[in-house]
């Protein structure tokens, strides 16, 4: 569903600036830095302007304004215009890397340095986080990532919690940003037919001989029902982007099959954007 009216908020250095770049590509008229007591007149103002979607920035920036902001929030609910509430946060690692790379000073400014005033500014973000209709975790998401999870949520034609799918393969490590992880090993190995070594899963030889196998079939008969039961659940849970990973040895053969099928399955129920990313299958080195 569209969301006309967004408030976006979260952590210092979460994504926020980003994200407001891409809802304005999307088209809508963005506010950085509001104090949240001006929400109702910016709202009035920006729809007497004939602005269809607004989506305003509200955090601690604001300093003691920023105490307004449950109680405007609270007061928009009970007029009947409540806003869609995204917010942003990332592990205090990624954060403190964040600071150190663009050597931004934190709001906040705690004595201490930027781990308490993290700290403080988790706290004060507390009620808003629960109130949050969807959360972003920015944490293992590349800027690309960020903008494929927004055009998903917010953009034209789309809907839903975006799903991202991965092959790769375990001898190169587990992707980070992946929520569920298949070990698709079990499955016949095409690296060790002369004739299908030089391919990739991507090929229909491979993929004829990965999914023809008795046990393939009796896994794709379990795991696109578990997923279409549990998906809806992880966005009920606020979450905007689910990684699925598929791992076999080289990430070349089998993960890649598995990877492609699964997504096109998925695609027939869900309503969200969904996107592939093959990560191994186009290594050099050897693979299996």
């Amino acid at each position: 569903m569209a969301h006309p009216f967004i408030v976006m908020t979260g952590l210092s250095g979460a994504g926020k600036s980003i994200a407001i770049k891409v809802l304005e590509d999307i088209g809508y008229y963005t506010l950085d830095n509001l104090p949240p007591a001006l929400i109702p007149d910016a709202l009035r103002v920006c729809g007497e302007a004939g602005y269809a979607k607004v989506a305003f920035v509200i955090d601690v920036r604001s300093g003691p304004l920023f105490q307004d902001a449950v109680r405007v929030l609270e007061q928009l609910k009970k007029e009947g215009r409540p806003p869609h509430l995204l917010f942003f946060d990332a592990s205090d690692e990624v954060l403190i890397r964040r600071y150190s790379e663009t050597r931004h000073r934190h709001p906040l400014e705690t004595p201490g340095g930027v781990v308490p005033s993290i700290a403080e500014e988790r706290r004060l973000l507390v009620e808003l986080r629960a109130r949050a209709d969807k959360v972003i975790d920015t944490t293992h998401l590349s800027v690309k990532d960020l903008r494929d999870t927004l055009h998903s949520l917010y953009g034209e034609g789309t809907s839903g919690m975006l799903v991202h799918v991965t092959s790769f393969g375990y001898k190169y490590g587990i992707p980070q940003g992946a929520d569920l992880v298949f070990d698709v090993r079990f499955m016949q190995n095409p690296f060790y037919i002369p004739e299908l070594k030089a391919l990739s899963g991507s090929d229909e030889p491979v993929r004829r001989f990965v999914l023809d196998h008795r046990a393939t079939k009796k896994f794709m008969g379990h795991v696109i029902p578990f997923l279409r039961e549990l998906m809806p659940r992880y966005e009920e849970e606020k979450k905007a982007r689910l990684g699925i990973a598929f791992g076999c040895t080289g990430g070349r053969h089998r993960s890649v099959t598995i990877a492609d099928e699964v997504a096109g399955a998925v695609k027939t129920f869900w309503p969200g954007e969904i996107t592939v990313e093959h990560r191994d299958r186009d290594r050099a080195d050897e693979r299996t």
